[in-house]
């Protein structure tokens, strides 16, 4: 029996390839039509190839698939949880095939993508509605989407947590905290909602949790936001400042040290492992500059609860003034359904409002 007009939970992410030989293939895919050559992709490469080859995003995905189905049992819901990716092994259409043969054409989208932007909800979107049309089930299956969560307690926490640790371990006396996220193109900043500001929703929801963040844990520490993981033509204006410049400022200003709170992302996936752990701890080393790195929250108990919370208010369809949200922001609202003018949905109004 379904719960609350849905038949089961599609986990839906980035992907990563699981060894060398999946590198190249992989970032094809990331890139496919940009007309990027190989010896360039080969430039990317050489991170996943410092890893074996092995993006840790996969095996994440399947340790928060289990603890979700944990979650979601205990609570009593009937609702299966399938897995698919946009750039690699498990694709979307692997999941909504597998669905669609076990009898389950509702689907509710659990996106590993906590903020609002082209990448993190309209490209989604793009992806659904053409995995639909790939697999002949449009018109079929239907696919919803858990509003983005940049500002739900389950999110939250495992960062307050973590950052109260980790000041506690370097001592905030001369600390500073840098609140970093994956930089995008400026233009698709404000496209995100340009009526919030300069950098659009992207930058006003991180900047939201960022204070959230900061006056939980680290009250009366100085804190600023800052981007990593830029990528395309150099000409083209992207969020800054970057991370790496960022840490050479505050050691030019005198900070002794620095922690890290990656609150642009769900899990300990490449850009983590590689851009802070790596690159970003790598020039704090080089300016003298301590540097420690908060969690991100990937099968945090908070978190894991807070995904289960998120789906129980769609199942019950709670108004959205009793939706749980810790900044003036939220709740964001929900999403238009893939594939609702062919399906008969039950949902009412608000919940199928067009996010921005």
């Amino acid at each position: 029996m379904s719960a609350g007009g849905f038949d089961a939970v599609l986990l839906a992410s980035f992907g990563g390839p699981e060894g060398q030989d999946d590198v190249i293939p992989f970032l094809r895919n990331v890139t496919r039509g940009r007309g990027v050559p190989d010896e360039r992709l080969e430039e990317v490469a050489v991170h996943y190839r410092h890893f074996g080859g092995v993006s840790p995003i996969n095996a994440q995905n399947r340790a928060l698939k289990a603890a979700l189905e944990a979650e979601i049992a205990a609570r009593g819901l009937d609702l299966p949880v399938y897995w698919g990716n946009r750039n690699w092994h498990p694709y979307f259409a692997d999941a909504v095939r597998a669905a669609h043969a076990d009898g389950n054409d509702r689907l509710l989208a659990v996106v590993t993508s906590a903020y609002t932007s082209y990448s993190g909800v309209g490209q989604y979107r793009e992806n659904f509605e053409q995995t639909l049309a790939d697999t002949g089930l449009a018109g079929v299956v239907s696919i919803d989407r858990l509003r983005e969560f940049f500002d739900h307690p389950g999110f939250v926490a495992p960062f307050v947590e973590g950052l109260r640790a980790a000041l506690g371990e370097a001592e905030a006396a001369g600390a500073h905290v840098l609140f970093v996220t994956h930089s995008i193109p400026d233009a698709a900043a404000v496209a995100s909602g340009p009526e919030y500001g300069p950098g659009g929703a992207y930058v006003a929801q991180h900047l939201a949790v960022a204070d959230v963040i900061a006056a939980q844990a680290a009250p009366g520490v100085p804190y600023s936001l800052c981007y990593q993981s830029r990528s395309g033509d150099p000409r083209t204006p992207w969020l800054e400042p970057d991370v790496n410049d960022e840490i050479r400022r505050l050691a030019a200003a005198g900070v002794r040290r620095v922690v890290v709170v990656p609150i642009g992302f769900v899990s300990d996936h490449m850009e983590v492992l590689w851009d802070l752990d790596t690159e970003a701890a790598e020039t704090a080393a080089e300016v003298g500059v301590g540097f420690a790195r908060v969690p991100t929250p990937g099968v945090h108990p908070a978190f894991v609860a807070g995904l289960v919370d998120l789906i129980q208010e769609r199942v019950d369809r709670t108004p959205d003034a009793e939706r749980a949200h810790l900044t003036d922001l939220g709740p964001w609202p929900d999403h238009e359904t893939v594939g609702v003018s062919q399906v008969e949905t039950d949902l009412p109004a608000d919940a199928r409002a067009v996010a921005r």
